[in-house]
């Protein structure tokens, strides 16, 4: 199998010296310049930017997320007031101190102007006229970064604030409930239509990666080539559509005015042919864009990242598979056997090399193939060679994978003939995960024989935490299993007490936590002495933190260290069950039988939490998973008489979101999605590990109780065969949308989209189907733990 050195990467190719025109759309690229790689257009060739823009777009990603979070920031009454505010008292204010000196006052309005005046200068062609009829000038924006910097600023600006208006206060008080003030100057109405607009544009660019120095390094180098390419097409007759992180950075840019006028005074008229932020565009506008970036810089326009972000006009959206957010801290950190899972978003374009054109032929039986390097050895995406263009990148694959995947394998293989099946592999290349973090942008071209590839990602970042329960022997008080083994150990003294045993293990296989639930006290000796089950009240459930010590194979000893319990507790009225947890939660749980539905409902409080939380029934919020297939709304009102509604119950059965509610944000933050029938959860850093695994097993625990069923299969008392590791690890590919329409595979979807099939996978299906296990009788029967556990 021979190994291919790379292309160089398109920061070290070497220059083209053919010259290309643009036939689409009239452009030209001027004569003087040929179809180029990025290195090869120095930044002195591109664009001159007098501000960092690195700096400026990491400190509005953070502004912009606390305003969508600042929920009375959006009220009407407020925004109202706040435009009032930025009209009569902060832009006088800020002129008359820059009378003086061409440099903006180092100072910082208060969140309310700030997001006013932020929102002014997205539309740099109003707020000059405003600033120009006004003022006279054009007011600028201090460049302020750094954290301490901007409490000074935001200090002296409080004292010049308290100076020249005395009778008005700093900060923006007015009353959601209070009489609404109608915006009364002309231009306060176009102002309140500019911040209604921008209302959600955090969500553009919420994604966690969008922070990071390394992705916001290569945005800025897009940008100044975008630019460069607007300014040298000439008689362009379609709009240009910015990538999103080309937006990205052309609003941080905007949003110093004074900056962003000076650097493109002399392409002003040219910026025009840009479609805006939240322009609905067309997919001919956004094609002759793609056309024009390749034709001058010789690579794909979109990237990971850096995909078209606009709505496209009657064209298809795609919601992102993955759910990722900022998490500001990760309390899983105290549990040492955690290990973070980082996840980065992989963009795969091929184009064919042009001396294939003679060899369309053979060609025919050739297929490329895409692998993991590791983790999800069974992956094996293909498509025919043929398909691919020779005059335009095409995109292959789109997809999201865990770092621990070390990087993407393309074989180019040949079919058998009709005689043979299978395929023998020709050529390889591969794309290690480092090698791209390394790449000026984040992006690398390769190339065999055949095609070209160009491989982009985004720097990894973290993402939720995965976590199973899969069941293993029982143990004694002191925590080591029921055996042979131990009790020879322990010089044949009887192992007292008996307690069901699951071992949590996350992402990669690795073993977390033990959970032990207790049945029995007592122990079993020949003769017929036999455990017996403990009280109500003592059915307690504990959880140790890290895996097995085990002394010979499969048997061992439970981990000494005790994070988390569950003890129950006398219901209140009207509720069936109740558990008090260690982490200071109260959980209740009811079961209406004359309910039509399941009947379920849980109540979850802690006295002592600074945020109010709830259970909700199936996978809400950003878990709710849609239909597969698109149906009329007429169709839907008779799936719905039909009874289809009940088959959706079904799906939804076992499924809780945990959601967090807070002062600053009211709506909820979802920080946990779990399957207690399954006892399977994926959770935010932010959200305790132990909390969600108490809330697993005990729900378990009593549902199984009241219902007298074993619900969850908790009678199973052995380690199952599981797939080995690294074939198939639940969560390391997931394909987004775009490249998922051919693909039904599970495995390649998110976990909870079809949850019974990929845990399953990994041995947990074979309990529904479990041949009679050989228990020893030191180990207690099916009565003893049927008594214990369903009773």
């Amino acid at each position: 199998m021979p190994k291919l050195q790379p292309s160089p990467c398109p920061t070290q190719s070497s220059p083209s010296h053919h010259n290309m025109s643009l036939s689409s759309g009239g452009s030209e690229i001027p004569g003087n310049m040929s179809a180029r790689s990025f290195s090869e257009i120095s930044e002195v060739e591109t664009f001159k930017v007098g501000l960092d823009l690195v700096s400026a777009a990491r400190r509005n990603i953070g502004f912009l997320r606390t305003v969508a979070e600042s929920q009375w920031l959006h009220q009407k009454p407020t925004v109202i007031e706040a435009i009032r505010r930025y009209n009569e008292l902060w832009m006088p204010l800020v002129s008359d101190l820059t009378v003086e000196s061409t440099t903006p006052p180092t100072i910082h309005p208060p969140i309310d102007i700030e997001w006013v005046w932020f929102c002014h200068t997205l539309n740099p062609v109003y707020y000059r006229q405003y600033c120009e009829s006004k003022f006279s000038k054009l007011i600028g924006k201090a460049t302020i970064f750094d954290e301490e910097n901007e409490e000074y600023a935001l200090m002296r600006c409080r004292e010049l604030w308290v100076r020249r208006y005395p009778n008005e206060p700093f900060e923006n008080e007015v009353d959601s409930d209070s009489d609404m003030r109608v915006p009364e100057a002309a231009n306060e109405e176009e102002l309140l239509e500019e911040v209604k607009k921008n209302r959600f544009l955090y969500s553009k660019f919420s994604e966690p990666y969008r922070a990071e120095i390394v992705y916001l390094i290569a945005a800025r180098q897009r940008y100044k080539r975008f630019l460069f390419m607007v300014q040298s097409s000439i008689d362009l007759c379609s709009s240009l559509v910015p990538a999103s992180d080309i937006m990205l950075m052309w609003l941080s840019h905007q949003s110093y005015p004074t900056v962003y006028a000076e650097d493109l005074k002399e392409m002003e008229g040219d910026l025009e042919k840009v479609v805006s932020l939240w322009a609905t565009v067309k997919e001919k506008e956004v094609e002759e864009t793609k056309k024009l970036w390749e034709r001058t810089f010789d690579q794909p326009y979109e990237k990971a990242g850096g995909e078209i972000a606009l709505e496209l006009d009657g064209g298809v959206s795609f919601k992102p598979t993955v759910y990722w957010e900022v998490s500001d801290t990760d309390v899983n950190t105290k549990y040492k056997p955690m290990h973070p899972r980082f996840l980065l978003e992989v963009c795969v374009f091929v184009r064919l090399r042009d001396k294939m054109k003679e060899m369309q032929e053979d060609m025919k039986r050739n297929v490329l193939r895409l692998r993991m390097v590791r983790c999800h050895r069974e992956l094996k995406l293909e498509k025919p060679v043929s398909d691919f263009p020779y005059s335009s990148w095409q995109k292959a694959w789109h997809l999201y994978c865990e770092f621990g995947t070390k990087g993407v394998i393309f074989e180019i293989r040949k079919r058998g003939g009709s005689c043979f099946k299978g395929s023998s592999v020709q050529e390889t290349v591969t794309f290690h995960w480092n090698d791209l973090l390394r790449a000026p942008s984040l992006t690398l071209e390769k190339e065999d024989q055949q095609v070209k590839i160009v491989a982009s990602i985004t720097p990894p970042v973290q993402a939720p935490y995965l976590l199973k329960c899969v069941p293993d022997r029982v143990t004694d008080d002191s925590g080591a299993m029921i055996s042979d083994l131990i009790l020879r150990m322990n010089q044949y003294r009887p192992q007292e007490g008996r307690w069901l045993s699951r071992t949590v293990l996350d992402h990669a296989g690795r073993e977390c936590f033990v959970i032990r639930i207790r049945v029995g006290e007592g122990f079993w000796r020949r003769g017929g002495e036999t455990p017996s089950a403990v009280k109500w009240e003592d059915r307690i459930i504990e959880i140790r933190e890290g895996s097995w010590s085990y002394v010979a194979g499969s048997i061992g000893r439970a981990p000494v260290k005790l994070v988390g319990t569950a003890i129950p507790k006398e219901p209140p009225e009207q509720w069936k069950a109740a558990w008090n947890f260690s982490t200071g939660d109260e959980l209740m749980i009811r079961w209406e039988l004359s309910s039509s539905k399941s009947g379920l409902s849980f109540g979850l409080k802690n006295q002592a939490a600074d945020s109010t939380v709830k259970l909700l029934k199936g996978r809400k919020m950003q878990y709710q998973v849609k239909k597969k297939k698109s149906v009329t709304k007429d169709e839907e009102c008779q799936n719905e008489e039909e009874g289809e509604e009940e088959e959706e119950d079904e799906e939804e059965e076992g499924f809780l979101t945990l959601v967090r509610y807070t002062e600053d944000n009211p709506n909820g933050r979802a920080t946990a999605l779990l399957n207690w029938k399954l006892l399977v959860a994926e959770l935010m850093p932010e959200e305790d590990a132990v909390l969600v695994l108490l809330l697993c097993i005990s729900i378990l625990r009593s549902v199984s109780e009241m219902k007298k069923e074993d619900v969850g299969c908790l009678l199973i008392r052995r380690r199952l065969k599981e797939v080995k590791l690294g074939t198939r690890d639940w969560g390391s590919v997931v394909l987004h949308p775009s490249s998922s329409s051919s693909i039904s595979s599970p495995y390649l979807q998110p976990w909870y989209w079809n949850a019974k099939a990929i845990i399953a996978s990994d041995g947990a299906g074979h309990i529904t189907r479990q041949p009679s296990i050989s228990y020893s009788p030191e180990e207690g029967g099916d009565k003893f733990y049927k008594r214990g556990i369903l009773a």
